[in-house]
C-alpha cells in the first residue's frame, strides 16, 4: 500500500491524511529528508485501527501508528500542566483541526502542511516566508511552554544558517531555569545534531544571546572574555578562537568525535586565573579534568570524551614538534597513534587550532607514519633476534628514535 492510497482509504472515511512538520520544511528547501511524519485530521484511535490493522500502534500520552516506514500521529492540542518538556495535557480527537495541530508547534518553518492528496499546502504561520528569509520564529507564547525549544531553535539555526528573530530570543531567555530540568540525553542529541551542521559556531553563538550558554556548556562559556596573546590570536578571546576552530574542523572531517575534540581542545583556558591573562600556562593539563566534567554532565558518547581528553592534553605539543628533540617526538609520536583520537585526529585539532597555517614545521602526522612504518616490531624483531616482550618494546624505541635522528639531520 502507497501513501496515497492510505491517504484516499482516510479520505473514504471523513477523515484527510497531511505531510507535516520538517519533511515539508525540506521539500520547499530543496532538502533530502529521510523522515516523513503525517498528521491525520478526522478520524479517532479506533476507526484508524480499523482501517489500518497493520499499523503498529504507539506512544502512550497520544496515539502514533507506524506504516510504511513513517509515523501517522492523529491532530492534536497539548496543553502545559508542569515543568520540564515532558509535563503536557494531550488532547486527541476527530474533532481537532489541522490548524490546531500545527499551532502547538514550535516555529513557523516546522508548522507548515502539504495534502497528500491535492499536494495544497497549508501555512498559517507565515512559515514558508520565514524560509525564504532565513528567519526562524516562534509560532507564539507557547513556544515558552517547553524548554527543550531553546535548544532546538539554536540547532535549527546552525542547522540551517538562519538567524534568530529577537522575540523569539527573549522568550528562549525567559526559560533559562527551566532548561535545569531538561534530562542530558535530551540536550545531547540537539548539541550533537547542531555538531553536525556546516558551521556549529551559530549554535553556541544563538545559546550566547540568548545569555542560556552557561547552563549545560559552562565550560566554553568561560572561554568568553578569556584573553590571549594578540600576537598569535588576533582573532580575540578564547571564545572567539575556539568558534573559528570548531567551524574549521568541518573543513577537514565529518567525524563528530573530532569535531568534538576541537571544541574542547582549549577548555582549560576558562580555567585560567584573570591575573595570568593574556597567557594561560598550563592549560592542557587543566583542560583534562575539565574535558572528563564536561563530558560527565553533558552525556557524550565515551570514544568522545577519551578523544576529547587526548586533543586538550596533546595540542600544545602537536604544534612545536620541529622544537621537540627525536625522543621526545617519537614518545609523542608512539603515545599519540595508540590513543583514540590517533595521529590524523589531533593533526586535525592542531591544523584547526593554528588557524590553517603552514605546518611545515609540525605535519607529525605525515612524519610519525612514516616512522610507525618504517620502523616495526617486525622488522626490529629480525634484526636483532628477538623476542615479543619488554627487551623488543625497548629496542624498538631505541630504532625509531635513531631514525627520527637520521631524518633531522
Amino acid at each position: 500500500m502507497e501513501i496515497k492510497e492510505i491517504a484516499k482509504k482516510i479520505e473514504e472515511n471523513g477523515g484527510r491524511l497531511y505531510l507535516v512538520g520538517g519533511a515539508v520544511r525540506d521539500k520547499l528547501l530543496g532538502r533530502e529528508n529521510y523522515d516523513e511524519d503525517y498528521c491525520v485530521v478526522g478520524l479517532n484511535k479506533l476507526e484508524f485501527s480499523k482501517l489500518f490493522p497493520m499499523a503498529k500502534l504507539d506512544g502512550k500520552a497520544f496515539p502514533v501508528f507506524r506504516m510504511l516506514g513513517c509515523e501517522f500521529a492523529l491532530a492534536r492540542k497539548e496543553k502545559k500542566v508542569g515543568v520540564g518538556h515532558k509535563e503536557f495535557e494531550v488532547v486527541s480527537g476527530k474533532e481537532i483541526t489541522l490548524k490546531e495541530d500545527l499551532e502547538r508547534r514550535d516555529i513557523t518553518i516546522n508548522a507548515m502542511a502539504e495534502d497528500v492528496l491535492s499536494g495544497e499546502l497549508f501555512d498559517y504561520f507565515k512559515g514558508k516566508s520565514d524560509l525564504k528569509n532565513k528567519i526562524i520564529r516562534a509560532i507564539g507564547n507557547h513556544f515558552k511552554e517547553d524548554p527543550l525549544r531553546v535548544y532546538r531553535v539554536a540547532r535549527f539555526s546552525s542547522n540551517l544558517d538562519f538567524s534568530v528573530e529577537e522575540k523569539t530570543i527573549n522568550m528562549m531567555k525567559s526559560l533559562k531555569e527551566e532548561l535545569k530540568y531538561l534530562s542530558k540525553e535530551r540536550v545531547f542529541t540537539e548539541f550533537e545534531k547542531a555538531l553536525a551542521s556546516k558551521k556549529p559556531s551559530i549554535f553556541f553563538n544563538v545559546l550566547r544571546k540568548a545569555e542560556v550558554l552557561d547552563v549545560h556548556f559552562m565550560p566554553i562559556y568561560k572561554l568568553i572574555g578569556a584573553l590571549q596573546p594578540e600576537k598569535y590570536h588576533p582573532e580575540g578571546d578564547a571564545y572567539n578562537h575556539t568558534m573559528i576552530c570548531l567551524d574549521k574542523s568541518c573543513e577537514y572531517t565529518t567525524d563528530l568525535k573530532i569535531r568534538f575534540s576541537v571544541l574542547v581542545h582549549d577548555l582549560g583556558k576558562g580555567e585560567t586565573p584573570k591575573e595570568e591573562y593574556p597567557h594561560h600556562y598550563g592549560h592542557e593539563e587543566r583542560g583534562v579534568e575539565v574535558v572528563k566534567e564536561f563530558s560527565r554532565k553533558l552525556g557524550v558518547p565515551n570514544a568522545w570524551r577519551k578523544c576529547g581528553i587526548v586533543a586538550a592534553r596533546e595540542h600544545m605539543r602537536g604544534g612545536i614538534f620541529d622544537k621537540m628533540k627525536p625522543s621526545k617526538k617519537v614518545d609523542f609520536i608512539e603515545r599519540v597513534d595508540k590513543s583514540y583520537l590517533g595521529l590524523e585526529g589531533l593533526q586535525i585539532v592542531v591544523d584547526c587550532d593554528r588557524g590553517g597555517r603552514s605546518k611545515e614545521d609540525y605535519n607529525f602526522c605525515e612524519i610519525g607514519k612514516k616512522c610507525l612504518t618504517s620502523v616495526t616490531a617486525s622488522k626490529v624483531a629480525k634484526k636483532y633476534s628477538l623476542k615479543p616482550g619488554i627487551a623488543l618494546g625497548k629496542k624498538l624505541h631505541e630504532e625509531r628514535v635513531t631514525w627520527m635522528k637520521n631524518l633531522t639531520k
